[in-house]
């Protein structure tokens, strides 16, 4: 058998790095930031705690590198919804599909816990403070007032109406990441609230 040449041992570095994430990311997600020990990351993930401090020098900053990186992809995600293709609404109707997937509501239950509580690491609370709500909202009120002026959202404040609804999203997630018997509404169920019965 051949020795690891460099590039399959990086792959495998970051498939054990990302591991270690996915696996920080659902505990943090469900227990907060001071409910979860590196014990528990490890156990999780299925290797020795030892394990996890070759890839990060702390939890403080596996935490931190996940707010950062999730944050960025944020950032992405709603900067580039204005160059889909459709209407306003089908860009929204995008988004909120991309929140609910199976793949993404651990990363929206962990911002969601992150900014509620103030026991996490001041690094990560600086992060989500340049992250604010009311700079994705001010990303999103640009495509939603389109939306309304073609008449497919209802009308009012665009700032109030779409922080409502993440608001509505970001509970029902948190319920269902909470009680696994309980299943989020759909993507169309969930549109109809700021359309007003317009479509």
């Amino acid at each position: 058998m051949s020795p690891l040449n460099k590039h399959q041992l990086n792959l495998i570095r970051d498939e054990r790095r990302e591991q270690i994430k996915q696996a920080a990311l659902k505990l943090f997600a469900r227990r907060g930031y001071s409910g979860t020990k590196t014990s528990m990351i490890a156990a999780e993930a299925g290797i020795s705690e030892g394990l996890i401090f070759r890839y990060f020098k702390s939890k403080e900053e596996l935490f931190t590198t996940l707010v950062q990186e999730l944050m960025e992809e944020a950032k992405k995600e709603t900067e580039n919804l204005q160059y889909l293709s459709g209407s306003p609404f089908e860009q929204i109707k995008t988004l909120t599909q991309g929140m609910l997937d199976e793949s993404s509501k651990y990363a929206f239950m962990f911002i969601l816990r992150a900014r509620k509580t103030g026991e996490i690491p001041e690094a990560a609370v600086r992060i989500l403070e340049q992250h604010s709500v009311d700079v994705v909202l001010d990303r999103l009120i640009p495509i939603f007032v389109q939306g309304q002026h073609a008449g497919e959202f209802s009308l009012g404040d665009p700032r109030k109406l779409l922080a409502w609804y993440f608001y509505i999203i970001n509970c029902l997630i948190l319920e269902e990441v909470e009680k696994e018997e309980y299943r989020l509404p759909d993507v169309d169920f969930l549109m109809r609230l700021l359309t007003n019965g317009k479509r």
